[in-house]
C-alpha cells in the first residue's frame, strides 16, 4: 500500500519537472502544469482527466479517475464510488515544490477476465495523507511523509473469497546524491499497525492470517530518475503504435543506454511481528518473520540476494502426531544468492534487437539473451540455511555451480554444522520404537557421524565437495570416485 502511495504521488508531481517555479500563482502557471502532466498520460485519456487551478498561494491538481474508465466495456469492468483526488503544489523561493494532499477511497465493482469467473471487489482507504518536497533537479520527490488510516480490500468469486484489512500506517521517504554524478539515492521506511487476511471458498478451508504490525525499509541507490522519466514519457507517447519506427527504435535504445544501469544497488526488508495463522488443519505462528531482498555489484557481475527468517515458531495440528512435535522447528533461516549475473552482457544483447522489425523473435534468440545473463555459468550460493528445535540444531552453507538444464554438469561445496548431534540421534531412535522404518534413518545418521569432525565451538562439521567429474569427498575423505 505504501509503495502505491509513492507511485501515485510521483505520477502527479512529475509534471512539475519542466514547469518554471514562479512564486506568483496564476492561470498560465496552472495551464503549464496541466500540459506537462498530460504529456505523461496516454493520448486516449485526454486532458479532461486532469484539471489544474490557482488556489491562493498554491495550485490545486484534480485527478478525476472516473474519466479514465469512460471507454471501458461495462460488461468486463464496473466500478462505483470513484471520486476525484486533489493534490496541492506550492512553489517555493528555493525552486523546490511542496506537495500535499488528503484524500480517501471507497469503491466497489466487478471485473471479468477472459476464461475467468466474475470477481466482485471492494477497496477502501479511510484517509490518505501525503506531504513531500519535489525537486525539479532530480525530477522526483526529495523527501516525503505518507500515512493512511484503515485500509480494507475484498474480492469474491463463486469459488473463493479473500479479504484483507490493515490499521493505521506511515511511510517516510528521503533522498541524497549518489556517488555517480547525476544519480540519486532513495531510502524509505514505515510501519503498518496491524494486518488481517481471511481466505475461504468452496474448495478452500477457512484460513486467517494476522500480524500485530508490519515494519518495512528499503533503499535504492544510483537511480537515474530523469532518464527513467524520459523513458516512461517516450513509451506513453508511442503507446498507440504496434511497433516503433526504425528511427524511434534508435532513439529509445539511446535513452535506455543512458539510464543503464537503472540502479547500482537495492535492498528491502519486511518484518511481520506477532504472526498467527488459524485454519482447520491447525494453528501456528511466529514471533517475527523477516523477508529480505538485495541487489548489488557491478553490472557485469551483479549479485541478487533473497532471504527469509522466522523466530519462536509455533504449530499445533492434529496432522502432526505428538511424538513428532519436537521436530517442528522453533527457528529457521534461509539465505540464498545468485552472484555473477552479467546484466551488462544481457543489456548489450537486448540493444541488438530491432524493435521496428515485424518478424517475431525466435526462442533461440530469446534464449541467447538469458545465456548472456549467466555467461559465466549458473551459480547459486546459500550463505546460511538453518533450522533449530529442541532436538536438533543444523546449519548449512555453500554454493552450487553448473550449467543450466544439465543434471550432471555441476559442482558443489557445502559445510554442514550440527550441534548436539547425539541428542538428535537419540530422538530418532525413540521414534523408531513406534515406527520401525526410522531405523534406517537412525543407521544412516550413525554412519554420517563417523565422517564428522569436531569444531572449536563443539559442533560437528562435514565439509562436502562434489566435483564436475562426479567425485565426492567429505572432510577430505573420498566417498565416491570420478564417474
Amino acid at each position: 500500500m505504501q509503495f502505491k502511495m509513492i507511485t501515485a504521488v510521483s505520477a502527479i508531481v512529475l509534471g512539475l519537472a519542466s514547469t518554471a517555479s514562479a512564486v506568483d500563482i496564476n492561470q498560465q502557471g496552472a495551464k503549464d502544469i496541466e500540459t506537462n502532466l498530460s504529456k505523461l498520460l496516454p493520448r486516449k485519456v485526454g486532458k479532461s482527466f486532469i484539471t489544474v487551478n490557482p488556489a491562493g498561494t498554491r495550485y490545486e491538481i484534480v485527478y478525476d479517475f472516473a474519466k479514465l474508465l469512460q471507454k471501458v466495456d461495462p460488461a468486463s469492468f464496473t466500478i462505483n464510488g470513484l471520486a476525484p483526488w486533489s493534490i496541492f503544489a506550492t512553489p517555493e523561493e528555493s525552486g523546490l515544490w511542496t506537495i500535499e494532499g488528503t484524500n480517501s477511497l471507497d469503491v466497489s465493482g466487478s471485473f471479468t477476465a477472459a476464461g475467468q469467473p466474475k470477481t466482485d471487489f471492494s477497496y477502501a482507504i479511510d484517509s490518505l495523507v501525503s506531504k513531500g518536497v519535489f525537486d525539479p533537479a532530480i525530477s522526483y520527490l526529495k523527501s516525503g511523509d505518507f500515512s493512511s488510516k484503515a485500509v480494507r480490500f475484498s474480492s469474491k468469486t463463486e469459488q473463493e473469497e479473500v479479504s484483507a484489512e490493515t490499521g493505521p500506517s506511515n511511510y517516510k521517504l528521503t533522498s541524497s546524491d549518489s556517488e555517480m554524478p547525476g544519480r540519486t539515492n532513495f531510502a524509505g521506511s514505515g510501519t503498518i499497525a496491524s494486518f488481517v487476511e481471511k481466505i475461504s471458498g468452496k474448495e478452500v478451508p477457512p484460513v486467517e492470517i494476522r500480524a500485530d504490525s508490519v515494519d518495512f525499509a528499503a533503499a535504492v541507490n544510483g537511480v537515474s530518475v530523469k532518464n527513467i522519466r524520459d523513458i516512461v514519457a517516450f513509451l506513453i507517447e508511442h503507446s498507440d503504435q504496434k511497433r516503433l519506427r526504425r528511427a524511434e527504435s534508435k532513439v529509445f535504445k539511446e535513452m535506455v543506454s543512458k539510464a543503464f544501469p537503472l540502479m547500482t544497488s537495492l535492498n528491502e526488508t519486511v518484518t511481520l511481528n506477532k504472526v498467527s495463522v488459524t485454519s482447520v488443519a491447525g494453528n501456528g505462528g511466529a514471533d517475527t518473520i523477516d523477508y529480505t531482498i538485495g541487489m548489488s555489484g557491478p553490472t557485469d557481475a551483479m549479485r541478487f540476494d533473497v532471504g527469509m527468517a522466522a523466530k519462536q515458531i509455533s504449530f499445533e495440528s492434529a496432522l502432526v502426531p505428538e511424538m513428532y512435535a519436537a521436530f517442528v522447528p522453533s527457528e529457521m533461516q534461509v539465505q540464498m544468492a545468485f552472484p555473477e549475473i552479467n546484466a551488462a552482457a544481457f543489456g548489450d544483447e537486448l540493444m541488438k534487437i530491432d524493435l521496428s522489425d515485424e518478424k517475431k523473435k525466435t526462442d533461440a534468440e530469446t534464449d541467447k539473451m538469458f545465456e548472456k545473463l549467466i555467461s559465466g555459468g549458473m551459480v547459486v550460493e546459500f550463505p546460511k540455511i538453518s533450522a533449530r528445535s529442541s532436538v536438533y540444531d543444523v546449519e548449512v552453507s555453500g554454493e552450487v555451480r553448473g550449467t543450466p538444464l544439465s543434471k550432471t554438469d555441476y559442482s558443489m561445496n557445502a559445510s554442514i554444522l550440527v550441534r548436539d548431534f547425539d541428542k538428535t540421534l537419540t530422538a530418532i531412535q525413540e521414534l523408531a520404537k513406534a515406527n520401525p522404518e526410522l531405523n534406517q534413518v537412525s543407521f544412516g545418521l550413525m554412519m554420517v557421524k563417523g565422517f564428522g569432525k569436531a569444531d572449536p565451538d563443539g559442533r560437528q562439521r562435514w565439509d562436502v565437495s562434489v566435483t564436475r567429474d562426479g567425485s565426492v569427498t567429505v572432510n577430505g575423505q573420498v566417498i565416491k570416485g570420478a564417474n
